[in-house]
Protein backbone atom coordinates (compact mmCIF):
# COMPACT_ATOMS: atom_id res chain seq x y z
CA UNK A 1 0.00 0.00 0.00
CA UNK A 2 1.16 3.13 -0.83
CA UNK A 3 1.61 6.21 2.11
CA UNK A 4 -1.79 8.01 1.10
CA UNK A 5 -3.51 4.60 1.05
CA UNK A 6 -1.99 3.98 4.37
CA UNK A 7 -3.29 7.47 5.39
CA UNK A 8 -6.95 7.09 3.99
CA UNK A 9 -7.26 3.15 5.22
CA UNK A 10 -5.54 4.06 8.91
CA UNK A 11 -7.63 3.96 12.29
CA UNK A 12 -7.13 5.27 15.91
CA UNK A 13 -9.11 3.61 18.49
CA UNK A 14 -8.59 6.53 20.73
CA UNK A 15 -8.56 9.57 17.95
CA UNK A 16 -12.51 7.76 16.80
CA UNK A 17 -13.65 6.89 20.12
CA UNK A 18 -17.02 7.84 21.14
CA UNK A 19 -17.65 9.87 24.18
CA UNK A 20 -16.57 8.04 27.24
CA UNK A 21 -20.35 8.65 29.29
CA UNK A 22 -23.40 8.01 27.22
CA UNK A 23 -26.47 9.71 27.84
CA UNK A 24 -29.28 7.63 29.97
CA UNK A 25 -27.13 4.23 30.46
CA UNK A 26 -26.00 3.73 33.55
CA UNK A 27 -22.31 3.29 34.28
CA UNK A 28 -20.95 1.59 37.59
CA UNK A 29 -16.39 1.76 38.60
CA UNK A 30 -17.18 -2.77 38.94
CA UNK A 31 -18.44 -5.08 37.01
CA UNK A 32 -21.98 -4.86 38.21
CA UNK A 33 -23.20 -8.76 36.90
CA UNK A 34 -20.33 -10.34 38.70
CA UNK A 35 -21.53 -13.17 41.11
CA UNK A 36 -20.72 -11.59 44.75
CA UNK A 37 -21.30 -14.23 47.79
CA UNK A 38 -23.84 -13.57 50.49
CA UNK A 39 -23.53 -14.19 54.07
CA UNK A 40 -19.86 -12.68 54.74
CA UNK A 41 -18.94 -16.16 52.51
CA UNK A 42 -16.24 -14.15 50.69
CA UNK A 43 -14.41 -13.38 53.80
CA UNK A 44 -13.96 -17.35 54.85
CA UNK A 45 -12.47 -20.16 53.43
CA UNK A 46 -15.93 -20.74 51.66
CA UNK A 47 -14.76 -18.84 49.07
CA UNK A 48 -12.03 -20.71 47.97
CA UNK A 49 -13.90 -24.19 48.25
CA UNK A 50 -16.53 -22.73 46.02
CA UNK A 51 -14.37 -21.31 43.27
CA UNK A 52 -12.16 -24.54 43.14
CA UNK A 53 -15.27 -26.49 42.47
CA UNK A 54 -17.03 -24.35 39.91
CA UNK A 55 -13.70 -23.77 38.20
CA UNK A 56 -13.56 -27.79 37.67
CA UNK A 57 -17.02 -28.00 36.89
CA UNK A 58 -16.72 -25.26 34.43
CA UNK A 59 -13.92 -27.51 32.37
CA UNK A 60 -15.60 -29.83 31.08
CA UNK A 61 -17.39 -29.68 28.10
CA UNK A 62 -21.03 -29.84 27.75
CA UNK A 63 -22.43 -30.28 24.22
CA UNK A 64 -25.78 -30.58 22.39
CA UNK A 65 -25.40 -33.36 20.33
CA UNK A 66 -27.00 -36.30 18.60
CA UNK A 67 -27.34 -39.71 19.87
CA UNK A 68 -28.24 -43.19 18.15
CA UNK A 69 -30.64 -45.18 19.39
CA UNK A 70 -28.19 -46.80 21.85
CA UNK A 71 -27.76 -43.81 23.31
CA UNK A 72 -24.29 -43.23 21.72
CA UNK A 73 -22.61 -40.27 21.22
CA UNK A 74 -23.04 -39.35 17.00
CA UNK A 75 -22.25 -35.66 16.22
CA UNK A 76 -22.11 -32.39 17.71
CA UNK A 77 -25.28 -29.91 16.79
CA UNK A 78 -24.38 -26.29 15.45
CA UNK A 79 -27.53 -24.59 17.47
CA UNK A 80 -28.02 -21.59 19.76
CA UNK A 81 -27.88 -23.63 22.66
CA UNK A 82 -24.36 -25.39 21.95
CA UNK A 83 -23.06 -21.80 21.15
CA UNK A 84 -24.39 -20.66 24.32
CA UNK A 85 -22.28 -23.16 26.33
CA UNK A 86 -19.07 -23.66 24.56
CA UNK A 87 -18.39 -19.96 22.49
CA UNK A 88 -20.59 -16.82 23.85
CA UNK A 89 -23.41 -17.57 27.02
CA UNK A 90 -24.27 -13.67 26.39
CA UNK A 91 -22.49 -10.29 25.77
CA UNK A 92 -20.17 -10.09 28.95
CA UNK A 93 -19.29 -14.03 29.68
CA UNK A 94 -18.10 -16.80 27.43
CA UNK A 95 -19.29 -20.28 28.12
CA UNK A 96 -17.00 -21.41 30.66
CA UNK A 97 -17.43 -18.07 32.52
CA UNK A 98 -21.09 -18.84 32.26
CA UNK A 99 -21.14 -21.91 34.04
CA UNK A 100 -18.64 -21.64 36.25
CA UNK A 101 -21.24 -18.49 37.18
CA UNK A 102 -23.82 -21.30 37.07
CA UNK A 103 -21.89 -23.36 39.82
CA UNK A 104 -20.85 -20.13 42.25
CA UNK A 105 -24.74 -18.96 42.73
CA UNK A 106 -25.30 -22.74 42.51
CA UNK A 107 -23.13 -23.51 46.15
CA UNK A 108 -24.08 -20.16 47.21
CA UNK A 109 -27.70 -19.95 47.41
CA UNK A 110 -28.75 -23.43 46.82
CA UNK A 111 -30.47 -23.20 43.70
CA UNK A 112 -30.10 -21.20 40.37
CA UNK A 113 -32.15 -20.26 37.75
CA UNK A 114 -30.72 -20.54 33.98
CA UNK A 115 -32.89 -17.63 32.04
CA UNK A 116 -33.09 -17.10 27.93
CA UNK A 117 -32.73 -14.32 27.25
CA UNK A 118 -32.36 -13.95 23.82
CA UNK A 119 -34.66 -16.64 21.61
CA UNK A 120 -35.76 -16.91 17.98
CA UNK A 121 -39.28 -16.86 19.25
CA UNK A 122 -41.73 -15.87 22.08
CA UNK A 123 -40.87 -19.10 24.57
CA UNK A 124 -44.53 -18.14 26.03
CA UNK A 125 -46.21 -19.25 22.45
CA UNK A 126 -44.36 -21.90 21.11
CA UNK A 127 -41.91 -24.68 22.37
CA UNK A 128 -39.75 -24.55 18.87
CA UNK A 129 -37.41 -21.58 19.71
CA UNK A 130 -33.82 -21.51 19.66
CA UNK A 131 -31.69 -19.94 22.47
CA UNK A 132 -29.60 -17.28 21.32
CA UNK A 133 -28.33 -15.85 25.08
CA UNK A 134 -28.37 -17.09 28.49
CA UNK A 135 -27.62 -15.61 32.30
CA UNK A 136 -28.29 -16.83 35.15
CA UNK A 137 -30.49 -15.67 38.07
CA UNK A 138 -31.26 -15.75 41.85
CA UNK A 139 -34.78 -17.19 42.59
CA UNK A 140 -36.03 -15.25 45.69
CA UNK A 141 -39.65 -16.05 45.46
CA UNK A 142 -41.56 -19.45 44.36
CA UNK A 143 -45.20 -19.59 42.56
CA UNK A 144 -46.71 -23.00 41.93
CA UNK A 145 -46.02 -22.05 38.03
CA UNK A 146 -43.78 -19.27 38.05
CA UNK A 147 -40.55 -17.72 40.24
CA UNK A 148 -39.25 -14.40 40.85
CA UNK A 149 -35.36 -14.00 39.68
CA UNK A 150 -32.77 -11.30 39.77
CA UNK A 151 -31.56 -11.18 37.23
CA UNK A 152 -28.42 -8.86 35.09
CA UNK A 153 -30.01 -6.79 32.46
CA UNK A 154 -27.43 -5.90 29.99
CA UNK A 155 -29.05 -3.58 27.97
CA UNK A 156 -29.72 -0.85 30.76
CA UNK A 157 -26.98 -2.55 33.03
CA UNK A 158 -28.47 -3.21 35.98
CA UNK A 159 -29.65 -6.12 37.77
CA UNK A 160 -33.70 -5.87 37.56
CA UNK A 161 -36.66 -9.00 39.29
CA UNK A 162 -38.58 -10.43 36.30
CA UNK A 163 -41.34 -13.48 36.96
CA UNK A 164 -41.18 -16.37 34.58
CA UNK A 165 -42.62 -19.24 33.85
CA UNK A 166 -40.67 -22.35 35.53
CA UNK A 167 -41.51 -24.19 31.92
CA UNK A 168 -39.13 -21.66 30.41
CA UNK A 169 -36.29 -21.48 33.01
CA UNK A 170 -33.68 -24.04 34.17
CA UNK A 171 -33.97 -24.37 38.05
CA UNK A 172 -31.13 -26.03 39.38
CA UNK A 173 -31.01 -27.35 42.95
CA UNK A 174 -27.61 -28.33 44.69
CA UNK A 175 -27.14 -31.77 45.37
CA UNK A 176 -24.95 -30.74 48.29
CA UNK A 177 -27.71 -28.85 49.91
CA UNK A 178 -27.80 -30.38 53.18
CA UNK A 179 -23.85 -29.87 53.49
CA UNK A 180 -23.37 -26.09 52.63
CA UNK A 181 -26.66 -24.35 52.68
CA UNK A 182 -29.40 -26.25 55.39
CA UNK A 183 -29.30 -24.44 58.56
CA UNK A 184 -27.68 -26.72 60.38
CA UNK A 185 -25.38 -28.01 57.96
CA UNK A 186 -21.74 -28.25 58.61
CA UNK A 187 -21.07 -25.48 56.26
CA UNK A 188 -23.15 -22.85 58.80
CA UNK A 189 -21.29 -24.10 61.57
CA UNK A 190 -18.31 -23.65 60.33
CA UNK A 191 -19.30 -20.34 59.36
CA UNK A 192 -20.40 -19.16 62.77
CA UNK A 193 -17.17 -20.93 64.21
CA UNK A 194 -15.29 -18.71 61.73
CA UNK A 195 -17.37 -15.57 63.03
CA UNK A 196 -16.58 -16.63 66.65
CA UNK A 197 -12.06 -16.44 65.95
CA UNK A 198 -12.75 -13.46 64.37
CA UNK A 199 -14.29 -12.09 67.24
CA UNK A 200 -11.54 -12.99 69.55
CA UNK A 201 -8.60 -11.63 66.75
CA UNK A 202 -10.44 -8.96 66.50
CA UNK A 203 -10.83 -8.32 70.83
CA UNK A 204 -6.81 -9.34 70.65
CA UNK A 205 -5.61 -6.97 68.15
CA UNK A 206 -7.51 -3.53 69.64
CA UNK A 207 -4.52 -2.45 71.15
CA UNK A 208 -5.81 -3.23 75.11
CA UNK A 209 -2.64 -4.14 77.34
CA UNK A 210 -4.29 -6.27 79.28
CA UNK A 211 -2.51 -5.71 83.19
CA UNK A 212 -3.33 -5.43 86.41
CA UNK A 213 -1.96 -3.40 89.11
CA UNK A 214 -1.68 -4.79 92.32
CA UNK A 215 -1.58 -1.46 94.83
CA UNK A 216 -0.01 -1.43 98.18
CA UNK A 217 -3.08 -1.07 100.32
CA UNK A 218 -6.71 -2.74 100.06
CA UNK A 219 -9.36 -1.52 98.05
CA UNK A 220 -12.81 -2.45 99.91
CA UNK A 221 -13.69 1.27 101.34
CA UNK A 222 -15.50 3.74 98.44
CA UNK A 223 -12.73 6.10 99.28
CA UNK A 224 -10.05 3.57 98.26
CA UNK A 225 -11.68 2.49 95.22
CA UNK A 226 -12.04 5.76 94.12
CA UNK A 227 -8.35 6.58 94.88
CA UNK A 228 -7.44 3.27 93.06
CA UNK A 229 -9.53 4.59 89.95
CA UNK A 230 -7.86 7.60 90.21
CA UNK A 231 -4.40 6.35 90.11
CA UNK A 232 -5.77 4.05 86.47
CA UNK A 233 -6.79 7.53 85.29
CA UNK A 234 -3.18 8.96 85.75
CA UNK A 235 -1.40 6.14 84.13
CA UNK A 236 -3.86 6.04 81.07
CA UNK A 237 -3.12 9.61 81.12
CA UNK A 238 0.61 9.02 81.03
CA UNK A 239 0.72 6.05 78.50
CA UNK A 240 -1.39 8.11 75.82
CA UNK A 241 1.69 10.51 75.48
CA UNK A 242 3.73 9.96 72.04
CA UNK A 243 6.19 7.39 73.43
CA UNK A 244 3.74 5.30 75.52
CA UNK A 245 5.48 5.67 78.78
CA UNK A 246 4.18 5.79 82.01
CA UNK A 247 6.03 5.62 86.07
CA UNK A 248 4.43 3.97 89.12
CA UNK A 249 5.13 3.49 92.93
CA UNK A 250 7.90 1.29 93.88
CA UNK A 251 5.49 -0.43 96.20
CA UNK A 252 3.14 -1.12 93.07
CA UNK A 253 3.38 -3.87 90.98
CA UNK A 254 2.00 -4.63 87.85
CA UNK A 255 1.28 -8.04 86.53
CA UNK A 256 0.54 -8.63 82.42
CA UNK A 257 -2.27 -11.03 81.37
CA UNK A 258 -1.27 -13.57 79.08
CA UNK A 259 -4.45 -12.78 76.22
CA UNK A 260 -6.46 -14.39 74.79
CA UNK A 261 -7.12 -17.00 77.22
CA UNK A 262 -6.20 -20.56 75.37
CA UNK A 263 -9.46 -22.20 74.75
CA UNK A 264 -10.61 -25.09 72.10
CA UNK A 265 -12.35 -23.01 69.41
CA UNK A 266 -9.31 -23.41 66.91
CA UNK A 267 -9.79 -27.21 67.33
CA UNK A 268 -13.27 -26.94 66.70
CA UNK A 269 -12.78 -24.90 63.49
CA UNK A 270 -10.20 -27.41 62.42
CA UNK A 271 -12.50 -30.47 63.00
CA UNK A 272 -15.42 -29.05 61.26
CA UNK A 273 -13.27 -28.24 58.31
CA UNK A 274 -11.51 -31.76 58.21
CA UNK A 275 -15.21 -33.07 58.12
CA UNK A 276 -16.89 -30.50 55.53
CA UNK A 277 -14.30 -31.40 53.28
CA UNK A 278 -15.13 -35.37 53.81
CA UNK A 279 -18.49 -34.29 53.52
CA UNK A 280 -18.17 -32.70 49.81
CA UNK A 281 -15.42 -35.34 48.86
CA UNK A 282 -12.54 -32.95 49.09
CA UNK A 283 -9.43 -33.18 50.78
CA UNK A 284 -6.27 -30.41 51.29
CA UNK A 285 -4.09 -31.84 48.17
CA UNK A 286 -6.89 -31.20 45.93
CA UNK A 287 -7.28 -27.81 46.79
CA UNK A 288 -3.50 -27.27 46.54
CA UNK A 289 -3.25 -28.94 43.61
CA UNK A 290 -1.06 -32.32 44.88
CA UNK A 291 -3.84 -35.22 44.91
CA UNK A 292 -2.88 -38.30 43.25
CA UNK A 293 -4.87 -39.67 40.21
CA UNK A 294 -7.20 -41.69 42.61
CA UNK A 295 -7.66 -38.68 44.83
CA UNK A 296 -8.91 -37.06 41.80
CA UNK A 297 -11.18 -39.73 40.85
CA UNK A 298 -13.11 -39.86 44.15
CA UNK A 299 -13.30 -35.87 43.79
CA UNK A 300 -14.59 -36.03 40.33
CA UNK A 301 -17.46 -38.88 40.76
CA UNK A 302 -18.62 -37.81 44.11
CA UNK A 303 -18.34 -33.66 43.81
CA UNK A 304 -17.95 -32.52 40.10
CA UNK A 305 -20.12 -35.17 38.19
CA UNK A 306 -23.07 -34.35 40.54
CA UNK A 307 -23.36 -30.96 39.72
CA UNK A 308 -23.09 -31.31 36.23
CA UNK A 309 -25.41 -34.22 35.96
CA UNK A 310 -27.93 -31.59 37.86
CA UNK A 311 -27.17 -28.78 35.34
CA UNK A 312 -27.19 -31.16 32.42
CA UNK A 313 -30.38 -33.37 33.45
CA UNK A 314 -32.49 -29.61 34.02
CA UNK A 315 -31.06 -28.18 30.21
CA UNK A 316 -32.10 -31.28 29.02
CA UNK A 317 -36.12 -31.55 31.01
CA UNK A 318 -36.93 -27.36 29.70
CA UNK A 319 -34.82 -26.76 26.80
CA UNK A 320 -35.73 -30.10 24.35
CA UNK A 321 -38.68 -30.32 23.74
CA UNK A 322 -40.25 -33.83 23.12
CA UNK A 323 -39.76 -33.76 19.57
CA UNK A 324 -36.19 -32.76 19.58
CA UNK A 325 -35.72 -35.86 22.08
CA UNK A 326 -37.69 -37.91 19.27
CA UNK A 327 -35.28 -37.13 17.16
CA UNK A 328 -32.32 -38.23 19.20
CA UNK A 329 -31.04 -35.11 20.68
CA UNK A 330 -29.64 -34.83 23.65
CA UNK A 331 -27.15 -32.90 26.28
CA UNK A 332 -23.91 -34.76 27.61
CA UNK A 333 -20.86 -33.80 28.84
CA UNK A 334 -17.77 -34.66 28.28
CA UNK A 335 -14.53 -35.06 30.47
CA UNK A 336 -11.38 -35.42 29.16
CA UNK A 337 -9.46 -38.57 31.11
CA UNK A 338 -6.01 -37.91 29.64
CA UNK A 339 -5.72 -34.53 32.08
CA UNK A 340 -4.71 -36.07 35.32
CA UNK A 341 -2.45 -38.73 33.11
CA UNK A 342 1.41 -38.02 33.91
CA UNK A 343 3.35 -37.41 31.26
CA UNK A 344 5.41 -40.68 31.34
CA UNK A 345 2.21 -43.13 31.18
CA UNK A 346 1.40 -40.97 27.42
CA UNK A 347 3.67 -43.03 25.51
CA UNK A 348 2.23 -46.82 26.97
CA UNK A 349 -1.65 -45.28 26.40
CA UNK A 350 -0.78 -44.01 23.08
CA UNK A 351 0.16 -47.34 21.75
CA UNK A 352 -2.59 -49.33 23.69
CA UNK A 353 -5.15 -46.72 22.14
CA UNK A 354 -3.76 -47.40 19.14
CA UNK A 355 -2.68 -50.86 18.30
CA UNK A 356 -6.74 -51.83 19.59
CA UNK A 357 -7.71 -49.77 17.32
CA UNK A 358 -9.69 -47.47 19.19
CA UNK A 359 -7.98 -43.84 18.71
CA UNK A 360 -6.33 -42.88 15.70
CA UNK A 361 -2.45 -41.63 15.45
CA UNK A 362 -3.97 -37.92 14.54
CA UNK A 363 -6.62 -38.08 17.78
CA UNK A 364 -3.69 -39.22 20.12
CA UNK A 365 -1.36 -35.69 18.29
CA UNK A 366 -3.96 -33.72 19.22
CA UNK A 367 -4.31 -35.05 22.87
CA UNK A 368 -0.73 -34.08 23.58
CA UNK A 369 -1.28 -30.85 21.68
CA UNK A 370 0.52 -31.73 18.59
CA UNK A 371 -0.16 -30.87 15.20
CA UNK A 372 -2.32 -33.65 13.02
CA UNK A 373 -0.38 -35.51 10.47
CA UNK A 374 -0.60 -34.89 6.38
CA UNK A 375 -0.37 -39.03 6.33
CA UNK A 376 -3.41 -40.62 5.36
CA UNK A 377 -3.01 -43.76 7.50
CA UNK A 378 -2.65 -41.15 10.76
CA UNK A 379 -6.72 -40.57 10.32
CA UNK A 380 -7.47 -44.49 10.08
CA UNK A 381 -8.04 -47.00 12.94
CA UNK A 382 -5.28 -49.47 11.95
CA UNK A 383 -2.59 -51.31 14.13
CA UNK A 384 0.74 -50.35 12.99
CA UNK A 385 2.44 -52.83 14.69
CA UNK A 386 1.02 -55.63 11.94
CA UNK A 387 1.56 -55.20 8.20
CA UNK A 388 -1.50 -53.64 6.33
CA UNK A 389 -1.93 -54.89 2.83
CA UNK A 390 -1.69 -51.66 0.38
CA UNK A 391 -4.07 -52.85 -1.76
CA UNK A 392 -6.54 -54.31 0.38
CA UNK A 393 -9.62 -52.58 -1.20
CA UNK A 394 -8.46 -53.54 -5.02
CA UNK A 395 -8.27 -57.50 -3.12
CA UNK A 396 -11.55 -57.39 -2.35
CA UNK A 397 -13.30 -55.84 -5.28
CA UNK A 398 -10.73 -58.90 -7.44
CA UNK A 399 -12.28 -61.41 -5.34
CA UNK A 400 -14.49 -64.41 -7.49
CA UNK A 401 -18.20 -64.00 -7.55
CA UNK A 402 -18.04 -68.24 -7.05
CA UNK A 403 -16.56 -68.07 -3.69
CA UNK A 404 -13.34 -70.46 -5.14
CA UNK A 405 -10.46 -69.69 -4.06
CA UNK A 406 -8.07 -68.83 -7.71
CA UNK A 407 -4.85 -69.51 -6.16
CA UNK A 408 -5.80 -73.31 -4.69
CA UNK A 409 -8.17 -74.24 -7.92
CA UNK A 410 -5.40 -72.65 -10.91
CA UNK A 411 -8.70 -70.84 -12.73
CA UNK A 412 -8.29 -67.93 -14.04
CA UNK A 413 -11.12 -65.49 -12.51
CA UNK A 414 -14.52 -64.30 -14.85
CA UNK A 415 -16.58 -61.68 -14.80
CA UNK A 416 -20.04 -63.50 -16.04
CA UNK A 417 -18.49 -65.97 -18.51
CA UNK A 418 -15.75 -64.03 -19.83
CA UNK A 419 -12.58 -64.08 -18.42
CA UNK A 420 -11.05 -60.86 -16.84
CA UNK A 421 -7.98 -61.13 -18.89
CA UNK A 422 -9.97 -61.13 -22.04
CA UNK A 423 -11.97 -57.80 -21.50
CA UNK A 424 -10.19 -54.88 -23.54
CA UNK A 425 -8.37 -52.26 -20.76
CA UNK A 426 -10.82 -48.74 -21.51
CA UNK A 427 -9.66 -45.61 -22.88
CA UNK A 428 -9.33 -42.63 -20.68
Amino acid sequence: MGFFDVLRHSWDVFRNREPTYYNGEYSSTYRPDRKRLSGGNEKTIVTSIFNRIAVDVSSIDIKHCRVDNNGRFVEYIDSGLNNCLNLEANKDQTGRAFLQDVVMSLLDEGSVALVPVDTSFDPNKTNSYDILTMRTGKIFEWSPDHVRVRIYNDRTGRQEDITVPKSTVGIVESPLYAVINDKNSTMARLLRKLSLLDAVDEATGSGKLDMVIQLPYTVRSEARKKEAAKRIQSIEEQLKGPYGIAYVDGTEKIIQLNRPVENNLMKQIEYLQNLLYSQLGITQEVMNGTADEKTMLNYNNRTVEPILSAIVDEMKRKFLTKTARSQLQTIMFFRDPFKLVPVNDIAEIADKFTRNEIMTSNEIRQLIGMKPSDDPKADKLVNSNLNQPESATEDLQTEPQTGEDPENTGESQFVGDTPISSIPELEE
